[in-house]
């Protein structure tokens, strides 16, 4: 149903890198980020945690996870399906950071999240066939 699944998160000047680690591996607890040191734009030191699932047993784990979410967030991803996707199959998710430090799932629009890009696998590789296999994922 994925064929990858990519993830990043940024760790600002105020946040503990290793809780922001820990609430990545809520979502992903194989997840080995890469490292990056980035500055700000108030010329403060942003990190960046980020990297790419392909096994296919991680992915077939992070879909169980997602299996956990409410009612609610699984029909709100959804109705808002259409928009949350690219014409390449690339779904986008974000998780609230502190949510997830602390083992809950709570899907977010703002930007300071976890930054979750799942490419949907479909045949042929367009939006249309990609929806569908999405709305299979989410179904209740």
């Amino acid at each position: 149903m994925i064929h990858n699944l990519s993830y990043r998160a940024f760790v600002y000047g105020t946040e503990n890198e290793e809780k922001v680690r820990e609430a990545l591996s809520t979502l992903l607890p194989t997840a080995q980020p890469l490292k990056e040191i980035t500055e700000g734009y108030h010329k403060n030191q942003v990190i960046i945690l980020q990297g790419k699932i392909t096994k296919k047993r991680e992915i077939k784990d992070f879909l169980e996870k997602l299996q956990t979410l409410t009612p609610s967030a699984k029909k709100k991803i959804l109705t808002e399906l259409e928009g949350r996707m690219d014409a390449r199959g690339n779904l986008f998710l974000r998780f609230d950071k502190q949510r997830a430090y602390l083992g809950d799932l709570l899907l977010v629009e703002h930007g300071d999240a976890l930054h979750l890009k799942l490419k949907i696998a479909a045949y042929p590789a367009r939006k249309e066939e990609a929806l569908k296999v999405a709305r299979q994922i989410f179904k209740e």
